[in-house]
């Protein structure tokens, strides 16, 4: 069976579809959020990169802009305050030109333990920087976009929201909190221009667990797709989510995740 990896490989994803379009990515400086931000730059948004490692930043907004494309760099603490938080969002509004079309809610940490080792600073870690911060910074930057009639939110969950784990008990949970956020943010602004929509990767390779790819192999080798996903891959399924070929998609996740969470091989 020929790869989708491979063939995909051989085509360009380069092109216009966001051409004129402001983007803020949380927790763009490496992995899931870094492809993102290079996904839609290349497709003509200005970006806001955005974390809290400045040197992994300004990388990728080198790398962004030697490709062609437009980029800073923010630095954000999304497990900061709620002031922290709303200044971030002001000053990666004014980095942008005084307005954010599209906003992806990618930050996001993962610590695996079971419930009674769960350290209190991870829980309350994993609460701030999953749940908390996506809602400060919708909170935020919605209205502006609702009173324009026009926006994006896409917020990154994770396949695992739709299934039992007994090693992330707390991360699972605020993944599924995440797709309510999704829907009823979808019901409060959609009616005002702005469409908001969530993407769960599967079991995806990133530089932050490649340690675990024997793991990951394992885990996806019985799914439709039969490899890991990639931080392309998820990117692509926000390209359509912000592009205005998802004009009529609102409140979905879209579950780019190879049918781990769907089907049953065996």
């Amino acid at each position: 069976m020929t790869s989708l990896h491979a063939i995909d490989s051989t085509l360009s994803t380069s092109g216009s579809r966001l051409a004129g379009r402001t983007a803020l990515i949380t927790g763009s400086t490496s992995g899931i959020g870094a492809a993102i931000a290079r996904t839609l730059a290349d497709e003509g948004a200005h970006v806001v990169v955005s974390g809290r490692q400045a040197a992994r930043g300004k990388q990728v907004v080198e790398e962004i802009r030697q490709a062609g494309g437009r980029a800073e760099f923010v630095t954000a603490d999304l497990a900061g305050s709620y002031e922290q938080l709303r200044t971030f969002a002001a000053q990666a509004t004014d980095t942008l030109g005084g307005h954010v079309d599209i906003l992806v809610n990618n930050a996001g940490i993962y610590p695996a333990t079971l419930t009674e080792e769960l350290p209190n600073a991870d829980l309350d870690a994993m609460l701030a920087v999953n749940i908390r911060a996506p809602h400060v910074l919708v909170a935020a930057m919605a209205p502006a976009m609702a009173e324009r009639g026009s926006g994006v939110i896409v917020t990154i969950g994770s396949w695992m929201a739709r299934v039992g784990s007994p090693h992330a008990a707390m991360y699972t949970a605020t993944k599924a909190a995440d797709e309510q956020l999704t829907r009823s943010w979808a019901a409060e602004y959609g009616p005002r221009g702005v469409r908001v929509n969530a993407v769960a990767p599967g079991a995806t390779l990133t530089p932050g667990n490649e340690t675990a790819r024997a793991q990951l192999d394992a885990l996806t080798a019985a799914t439709p797709a039969g490899v890991v996903i990639r931080p392309e891959d998820i990117a692509k399924g926000v390209l359509y989510l912000v592009s205005d070929d998802a004009a009529m998609v609102h409140g979905i996740t879209l579950y780019v995740d190879g049918g781990i969470s769907a089907t049953r091989l065996s």
